[in-house]
């Protein structure tokens, strides 16, 4: 059975506001001598990033706005290349990236 294409889109949301909600009262100093949160959200960021490899082409043509390839991409490099995983680009990334993607993918997911 396939899995409706919103479910995947929510999937993408709810990991975004995951990360938002571990990281909101932490510093970048704090925060990556946490292992606990970090854990948490690189577990988040695969599943974003599974979830979007899971997004059908024509959404990439639909939606170009939304950094598909790169939300595959991280997803990639934090499962098979743990030790190269960057604390501070995952910092910045949740904190300039995400806030303007959840509404991104909201967007989407009232369109559906």
């Amino acid at each position: 059975m396939t899995r409706d294409i919103r479910l995947y889109l929510q999937d993408i949301v709810d990991s975004i506001e995951k990360i938002q909600r571990y990281t909101e009262s932490l510093t970048f100093a704090q925060f990556e001598l946490s292992e606990m949160v970090i854990d948490a959200v690189i577990r988040n960021f695969e599943v974003i990033g599974e979830a979007a490899g899971h997004v059908p082409d024509e959404f990439h043509t639909r939606y170009p706005e939304i950094p598909w390839y790169k939300m595959k991409a991280m997803r990639n490099i934090m499962a098979h290349e743990y030790f190269r995983v960057d604390l501070e680009i995952i910092w910045r990334t949740s904190r300039e990236s995400l806030p303007p993607l959840v509404e991104k993918i909201n967007s989407v997911i009232n369109d559906q």
